[in-house]
């Protein structure tokens, strides 16, 4: 990608030369990523995952069935306190549910995440595995072959 000077009215401006128009499109083409409807989406395929009615999981999170119905399709924002309730009846911790939401969203932007840690993350955390068995381990494990 190349930058190029363009004067308008008096006021050079730099814009970019050599994309394609596949390219251009594709970044006006985003999508907005609406928060409340990713939401939704992840509650509702843990829902249905789980083979889980609405009234199930309503009468669990003690949230009215057509309120719940309506943060499934995205067209209420939940509260965090709801959210942690539905996620409770779910048997879903927070924190997953909303990494889930997080990974959505990020595709939607197109952002990448690694699938896997870093190297230098991992050797700061990871012990060290060692090369052979602990005497005690190894007797125990050609014991239970025999």
């Amino acid at each position: 990608m190349v930058k190029q000077p363009v004067s308008v009215n008096g006021v050079v401006r730099w814009r970019d030369v050599g994309l394609s128009d596949e390219t251009q499109r594709e970044k006006k083409e985003r999508k907005m990523v609406v928060l409340r409807h990713e939401i939704g989406d992840v509650l509702r395929d843990v829902r249905q995952r789980q083979g889980r009615t609405l009234r199930e999981v309503s009468h669990s999170a003690r949230v009215s069935l057509g309120y719940l119905s309506e943060v499934e399709r995205g067209q209420k924002e939940a509260s965090s306190e709801l959210l942690s309730s539905i996620c409770s009846a779910l048997d879903v911790p927070l924190s997953l549910m909303l990494r889930e939401v997080s990974d959505r969203v990020a595709e939607a932007e197109g952002v990448v995440i690694p699938d896997t840690v870093p190297q230098e993350l991992s050797r700061e955390f990871v012990a060290e595995i060692p090369d052979e068995l602990p005497e005690d381990l190894s007797r125990g494990l050609a014991s239970a072959r025999s």
